[in-house]
């Protein structure tokens, strides 16, 4: 968790883009692309490279003609020849470049995503995804890798527009060195400007990144189907609207004083190199006029002028666009090299579970701005035994679940699985010895078969795991008797074919069944941890499901937290959170004898389902 006070200096330390960051992505960028493509980059710059030339080449044909044919002095048989190719060449290449462009991007757009998620993946934890600085970055990084293609474009237009400017100068300079300088006076600004347009503009979309983030949250509540019965009801839908609006209102503010910077900058840099081109076309006349410059002289300068303002107008774009692109693509570095917000152990093994698991003089808090959870907790879980956790909304049941499964670590204390620091053992097979069903659970809009399946992968192509697992949950008859059964998608909006008639929707109690099958999919796992299993169940449902469970926990390790204090009455142990510490334990029995905390609770609970009596 992260206070406003930390996101926004998170936002205002991290927006800033320096030439570091840019060198950086550069490099990443190359890389990314040469390993994507190694056979396409060579052919892709060659192709520009020949591309470039073909114009310079057409220009300097066009005028020998010219020159021969106004003065006489030759055949111009060779040099039309000449002149043909250059011009198919022109108008050729450029599409076979588009087309290696297209195909370069389109591999490393699909190697930068892969690895971005990977690398988002790679966090242990949980307290990247809740840091909203990342969240903006995350989302930023998708775009900036989605738009690889538009970097290839840009380098290649920058590549073309250098080799292009550098053979239109030299041609100018052979005509009027004067003339270059004045040509390369004017265009030099408007490079300049681009580029700090270009680093104010993509700084500017790092600072709105948040007001899109609320827009979209606001337009998933608006459009999404979870959340459509309460919105109606409640009538609330132009609140959320307005809320949205307002959102976009100031991102479009922000966006449109950034638009009319650039309209002022590069107004006044058109206007000068206008003015320019037109004392170019008037020395030109002049001097052609007084016998300075021959026909084809003229053509050429023409040529050249236009040459390289147009090479100097592409450059600029490229480079502004590619600056763009590259300072985008920070926020990919960013995600790829950041270090995981846990320390990651390489070796070790998670032991089989023998002894138990301590939780050691536990202190934990979710921000060092934010209350502490646990104060000097301490807690044992021992091998083959059921602990039932209870306690009032707050006190800290689920964060230790996330504690026990390493989606955080202990502000202070240790957390011991047979002894053995969870710290020191590599995330992935600490987890693999864990099988959970969590209160806020999952609920995959993907075929049933995968629902189940994704507990454990390797049963995935194992029907009758599946089915055991269903079984033991007590959904396996309801979807078995589905339109495609365990392959039918538990979903509208993501069926699979054409008809999203064909998907179905589970009922919360079906939905917390094939959760719970889920888990139970991951057979002989050392610690069985069962936040709320039956929460969203009737009756006598709650009643089968605690009874398959007691069965299924016979002889093992499991933590079970439930409200309803009768789901845990014949747990080994039972454990009273208060105030994040451990205020009771003891039997169902030994608890109730005491007539602590934990007797009130039960009587309270109790109460509810006696009958009242008249007297």
């Amino acid at each position: 968790m992260t206070s406003p006070n930390t996101d926004q200096g998170d936002h205002q330390k991290e927006r800033r883009f320096g030439a570091r960051a840019l060198r950086t992505s550069v490099v990443e960028a190359v890389a990314l692309i040469a390993r994507a493509a190694p056979v396409e980059v060579p052919v892709f710059l060659a192709v520009t490279i020949a591309a470039a030339a073909a114009p310079i080449a057409t220009a300097w044909l066009t005028k020998l003609v010219i020159d021969r044919l106004t003065g006489g002095n030759g055949p111009v048989g060779a040099l039309a020849l000449g002149l043909a190719a250059a011009g198919f060449a022109t108008a050729v290449l450029p599409a076979v470049a588009r087309f290696a462009r297209g195909q370069i991007g389109r591999a490393a757009s699909l190697a930068g995503t892969d690895r971005l998620f990977a690398a988002a993946e790679s966090q242990v934890g949980l307290r990247s995804f809740e840091n909203p600085a990342y969240q903006d970055r995350l989302r930023l990084a998708q775009d900036g890798v989605r738009r690889v293609p538009e970097l290839v474009d840009g380098l290649g237009g920058a590549l073309g527009g250098v080799l292009s400017l550098t053979g239109f100068l030299g041609s100018l300079l052979v005509l009027s060195p004067a003339m270059t300088g004045l040509v390369l006076a004017a265009a030099l600004p408007a490079l300049v400007a681009e580029i700090l347009l270009t680093r104010r503009r993509t700084s500017m979309e790092w600072d709105i990144e948040h007001h899109h983030r609320r827009e979209f949250f606001y337009g998933q509540l608006l459009t999404g189907t979870s959340p459509a019965t309460e919105i109606r009801l409640f009538g609330i839908g132009a609140f959320l609207r307005g809320r949205m609006m307002s959102e976009r209102r100031a991102a479009n503010t922000a966006e449109r004083r950034m638009d009319l910077r650039e309209l002022r900058t590069q107004g006044g840099l058109t206007a000068l190199g206008a003015a320019v081109a037109g004392v170019g076309l008037w020395w030109a006349a002049n001097a052609a006029r007084h016998g300075t410059l021959s026909v084809g002289d003229v053509a050429m300068f023409l040529a050249a002028v236009a040459g390289v303002q147009a090479a100097l107008g592409s450059l600029t774009s490229a480079i502004s666009g590619g600056q763009a692109r590259l300072l985008a693509f920070t926020h990919y570095v960013a995600v790829v090299r950041a270090p995981s917000d846990l320390p990651r152990a390489l070796t070790g093994e998670a032991p089989p579970l023998r002894r138990g698991i301590e939780l050691r003089d536990v202190w934990f808090r979710y921000g060092d701005d934010l209350p502490w959870v646990f104060r000097d907790l301490n807690l044992t879980i021992p091998h083959g035994e059921a602990v039932a956790l209870v306690g009032l909304n707050g006190a800290g049941k689920s964060t230790l679940v996330k504690l026990l499964c390493r989606m955080y670590d202990p502000s202070r204390g240790r957390i011991l699985w047979d002894g053995e620091d969870i710290r020191d053992i590599p995330p992935e097979k600490l987890r693999d010895r864990i099988s959970a069903v969590f209160q806020d659970h999952m609920n995959y809009e993907m075929s049933a078969r995968d629902n189940i399946a994704v507990g454990d992968l390797t049963a995935l192509d194992d029907p009758s795991r599946l089915e055991r697992a269903a079984g033991r949950a007590g959904v396996h008859d309801r979807l078995a008797a589905l339109p495609n059964g365990y392959d039918t998608s538990l979903t509208r909006m993501f069926a699979l074919g054409d008809d999203s008639a064909s998907g179905v929707v589970l009922s919360g109690g079906q939905w917390q069944r094939l959760a719970l099958a889920r888990a139970l999919v991951r057979e002989n796992r050392d610690l069985m941890i069962l936040d709320e299993p039956s929460s969203g169940l009737d009756p006598e449902a709650e009643h089968e499901v605690h009874a398959l469970m007691r069965e299924h926990r016979r002889g093992g390790t499991s933590l079970l937290i439930s409200h309803r204090l009768s789901a845990v009455r014949d747990a080994d142990r039972v454990v009273v959170l208060e105030d994040g510490r451990v205020t009771e334990q003891g039997t169902h029995d030994t608890l109730l004898a005491a007539d602590g905390g934990y007797a009130r609770l039960f009587r309270l609970q109790a109460s509810g389902y006696q009958e009242a009596t008249t007297p």
